[in-house]
């Protein structure tokens, strides 16, 4: 597992978001949702030590050698100007933008990773992740990401028109996008959350004191035991939630909740 540390000042946080899915449903609510992810990175700015992306940035994500997908620059421009102000800007792969490759580094200045890493902050360890692919079931999707991790997939995507590869990737997504409502979140079985079963396995072998994760698209605090505790970030489409961490506490809040 890939190690990040980052030594935090006691007036400075760590932000965290997941699941943006920019580009879904409709080019109007993507834009709306870009607007309010700016919001939201205009608010924290002035107390972020780092930003981390915790993956799904994006509903579908693919960088050809001279071209990159349409849109987005209101909030790619965000990126860029915290990075240039010295805010630390994380990017994690998402089951639907994986195929994130220099682009982001490149231009922005963001660090990209494809994996979970290990993070320490002064003197807490935290798991971070997309999330996709761990933990017990869901075989199928499994498959499915060795073979879009898989490099000769991925060269053979790209002398696809990107005008066909688009159209068949989009509809992909709007089929694989993990939709959850409100109601879901009232009672939670804890034996039936594949990401906190596997934070709780990897716990018995390793210590973390959270583990934190998006993708679920359900803002999620469970205790696996008195000193550690899993963590999802949820998403933006229906709950606009965020994770704050003051190198201490971690805790779920929500941006302009009665906009949503």
């Amino acid at each position: 597992m890939q190690k990040l540390e980052i030594n935090l000042d006691k007036n400075k946080k760590i932000f965290f978001a997941s699941d943006f899915h920019l580009g879904a449903p409709n080019k109007e609510q993507s834009r709306s949702r870009e607007k309010k992810i700016i919001r939201w990175l205009e608010s924290v700015e002035k107390d972020a030590a780092a930003i981390l992306l915790v993956g799904d940035l994006f509903d579908f994500w693919f960088e050809y050698n001279h071209v990159v997908p349409k849109g987005f620059i209101r909030f790619l421009n965000k990126l860029a100007e915290l990075n240039d102000k010295g805010i630390a800007i994380y990017i994690f792969h998402g089951n639907h933008d994986m195929w994130m490759f220099d682009y982001l580094e490149s231009e922005i200045g963001a660090t990209i990773f494809s994996n979970s890493i290990q993070l320490k902050v002064n003197d807490k360890i935290l798991c971070v992740g997309h999330g996709d692919g761990l933990g017990p079931g869901d075989y199928t999707f499994k498959a499915l990401r060795k073979v879009f991790k898989n490099k000769m997939a991925q060269w053979l995507f790209k002398w696809i028109h990107p005008d066909i590869g688009f159209g068949f990737a989009n509809k992909w997504s709007s089929r694989a996008r993990i939709n959850n409502t409100v109601e879901e979140t009232h009672e939670i079985d804890k034996e039936k959350e594949w990401l906190f079963l596997y934070s709780q396995k990897l716990e018995s072998k390793q210590h973390f004191d959270f583990y934190v994760f998006g993708h679920r698209h359900l803002p999620l605090t469970l205790e696996i035991n008195n000193e550690s505790t899993y963590i999802n970030l949820g998403e933006w489409i229906n709950f606009s939630s965020f994770g704050i961490f003051d190198g201490i506490n971690f805790q779920i809040e929500y941006f302009e909740p009665d906009a949503n």
